[in-house]
């Protein structure tokens, strides 16, 4: 599972030329569902991401994570993050998730950062949506649940 994470001071996703989901300062959060991902996987990228201290403090450090700053999301699913650019000049996206199981988790992480509390609005899975958002920082992290729970830290 692959989250792209950027603090922004606001953002939106169209589809169709309506607007079905807008924040204000928080996360814009796309996310990328592997073959191989499971629902555990996905509760310990929402724990690490809702975690994350990236916001200033009074001080100008970032010191501060989503909920001490009363953030909101919005989420995005993105199987593109699964994009293989190997070979040749078409990436292949084997590693992403099956439509179906995909879309079923995606959903499973928005209703359990809605159940957390959060202001949480999202895109619509599968469809071409325009997202447009103002960065703040910029700030970027890539997770990468490969990564995240390998690590020996």
């Amino acid at each position: 599972m692959k989250f792209v994470i950027q603090r922004v001071e606001h953002a939106q996703v169209e589809v169709e030329g309506e607007v079905i989901g807008k924040i204000g300062p928080g996360f814009m959060v796309l996310i990328g569902i592997a073959e191989t991902d499971t629902e555990e996987i996905a509760d310990k990228m929402i724990q690490k991401m809702l975690k994350l201290r990236i916001f200033d403090d009074e001080n100008g450090k970032t010191n501060l994570s989503i909920d001490d700053v009363k953030g909101e999301l919005l989420l995005i699913s993105q199987f593109t993050l699964y994009a293989d650019c190997k070979k040749g000049n078409r990436p292949s996206f084997f590693r992403a998730g099956n439509p179906e199981k995909a879309s079923a988790m995606y959903d499973d992480i928005v209703e359990k950062c809605r159940s957390l509390g959060y202001k949480t609005e999202c895109g619509k899975f599968g469809a071409e949506m325009k997202v447009s958002l103002l960065n703040d920082g910029p700030f970027t992290i890539v997770m990468d649940s490969d990564e995240l729970l390998n690590s020996k830290n």
